[in-house]
């Protein structure tokens, strides 16, 4: 008998705060804050708190997608969120997101600041603010939708299911990895299926269907997730891989990727985003050299 197999869970389960994992250290059971601090607020209309990670990627893709569209009021400050350092934890970011959890974005052009959390609200939030990439009615609008909740629902399986024990967990266990890689190759193979008829998700146009779907599979498709490529395979998804490939040579979506990011390559993070010249001066490559 593995050591796997010979777990019985107790009657009643309770917090083992070292129980390990690269997260265990912000890994909780309960919600509120831990600590007080309150959130910078710069010029623009919309500030975002966030991270370059897939769910984070979203929301900086669709600014600057509206923006490289001539959008020019949907000009942001975007704030980093070290999520390993807790600050996704303070009493400020709780007050605009009780999940914890980045996106969010706090929008001021109204008489009281609203505040969108969920990566998925904040992108219908903006679409329907500005009137793009995604239709006012009709069936393209209502396949939009249907595949931005398709993402919303099924990215966790790959996020928290096959992410956590393929590369976070601290001990490799068959069962868990086969379980989530099963689920995760079966959801590649209907967005495949979807993109061999159609040439973006919604249709023949570039929608927040997109935009939020393309950080996560779009990535996995690109090597870029995991370091899990060759494991699942991704190649055989030819339909997936001409969408990833399409959206990711997009400028907006190159921008997009940059920002909130604070690991990899320097010249490829933009820590804060205030203003559309940042990207030639305010990259962590410069902001070192200075």
């Amino acid at each position: 008998m593995t050591e796997e197999s010979a777990y019985t869970p107790p009657a009643v389960w309770t917090w083992n705060k070292d129980s390990g994992g690269k997260f265990a250290s912000i890994n909780r059971p309960v919600a509120g804050p831990t600590h007080d601090a309150t959130l910078p607020v710069g010029d623009h209309r919309f500030q975002l708190y966030s991270l370059a990670t897939p769910n984070g990627v979203k929301a900086t893709v669709m600014f600057e997608e509206l923006l490289e569209a001539g959008h020019a009021g949907a000009e942001y400050d975007a704030w980093p969120i070290r999520i390993q350092d807790g600050e996704q934890f303070s009493s400020g970011y709780v007050a605009i997101n009780p999940n914890s959890k980045i996106p969010v974005m706090v929008d001021h052009g109204h008489a009281e600041p609203r505040r969108v959390f969920e990566s998925g609200s904040i992108l219908v939030h903006l679409a329907e603010t500005f009137g793009a990439f995604l239709p006012a009615d009709g069936p393209m609008r209502t396949e939009a939708m249907n595949w931005l909740f398709w993402q919303m629902g099924s990215a966790p399986y790959l996020g928290g299911g096959f992410g956590h024990f393929y590369a976070y967990a601290p001990e490799k266990m068959e069962y868990p990895i086969d379980r989530f890689t099963m689920e995760v190759k079966r959801q590649l193979d209907v967005l495949d299926r979807r993109l061999a008829d159609s040439e973006y998700l919604a249709g023949s146009d570039y929608t927040i269907a997109d935009i939020a779907t393309w950080p996560w599979y779009g990535a996995l498709a690109l090597g870029r997730l995991y370091d899990a490529g060759e494991f699942l395979q991704v190649q055989e998804y030819t339909h997936v891989q001409r969408w990833a490939q399409a959206i990711d040579a997009r400028p907006a979506v190159r921008r997009g990727r940059m920002i909130n990011r604070l690991w990899g390559d320097p010249a490829e993070q933009l820590p804060e985003r205030h203003d559309a010249s940042d990207f030639e001066r305010r990259t962590a490559d410069k902001l070192d050299a200075d």
